[in-house]
């Protein structure tokens, strides 16, 4: 399996080498930083790749997807996109990529993370009258707030609800009481933290809370190679941790 790795020479790109089998191979690079890590060639003009590329992981910013879903269109080369931070817009260009490739999404490829996806659904279920709250920490060189793990847990949620829910995500300027409709987020940056996510459910006499930790990075690395397994041969589509659990 040749890949092709963007975001080659940020932190995800150096745990997706970390974590390769030995059915697997990252041939090309992309990336601004070009440094040489004498393994493969990492380019900053995704037009000069000449390497025969069977699949590519998309680990680094919004801008830089964009220019690695031209380059895929093209190769016609299925691609995981593990990058977060994409704004409205930006999601509706992956969703018409997907008409045409087959395309792996996820904000957080942790296994654990979609298993709590799963059980926050149905504690909202049970509790739909409780107040629900997300607290998501990070690293303080995370740019993109809330993460999108923290969208993921909340548009999960939101579906048992009829997505007639609403995000609040500051509450300075409101200077009124909480909407039982909230959905609040909180984002805390700071030191190296990999990532932690809770979800609290408020009730008049008791709460309940459900949370994650990411103890190493190594986890997203190796479920975005599980998905770039899983997504070579597919049909042309939008995927995520929902199709690959199954």
């Amino acid at each position: 399996m040749n890949i092709l790795l963007s975001g080659a020479n940020g932190n995800m790109g150096r745990e997706v080498q970390k974590a390769l089998k030995n059915n697997m191979k990252v041939v090309a690079g992309f990336d601004r930083d070009t440094s040489d890590n004498g393994l493969f060639p990492v380019y900053d003009n995704i037009n000069d790749i000449k390497e025969d590329i069977d699949v590519i992981i998309d680990f680094s910013v919004p801008k830089a997807t964009l220019e690695v879903l031209k380059y895929a269109q093209k190769n016609n080369t299925p691609i995981v996109i593990a990058t977060t931070g994409f704004s409205e817009e930006e999601l509706n260009i992956i969703e018409n990529y997907s008409k045409e490739l087959p395309i792996f999404k996820s904000s957080n490829m942790s296994f654990d993370i979609n298993l709590m996806t799963r059980i926050v659904t149905e504690v909202a279920e049970a509790l739909k009258e409780s107040d629900i709250e997300i607290i998501e920490t990070h690293h303080n060189r995370k740019i993109d707030s809330p993460s999108g793990t923290a969208i993921l847990l909340a548009d999960a949620i939101n579906k048992v609800f009829n997505n007639e829910k609403e995000y609040t995500f500051d509450r300075m300027q409101k200077r009124e009481k909480r909407q039982k409709k909230e959905i609040g987020f909180s984002s805390i940056r700071g030191g190296n933290i990999v990532g932690e996510h809770t979800v609290s459910f408020f009730g008049e006499n008791e709460s309940l809370e459900i949370t994650h930790k990411a103890y190493s990075r190594g986890v997203f690395a190796e479920g975005a190679l599980k998905a770039a397994e899983f997504i070579i041969g597919k049909q042309n589509g939008l995927y995520d941790m929902k199709d690959l659990l199954k």
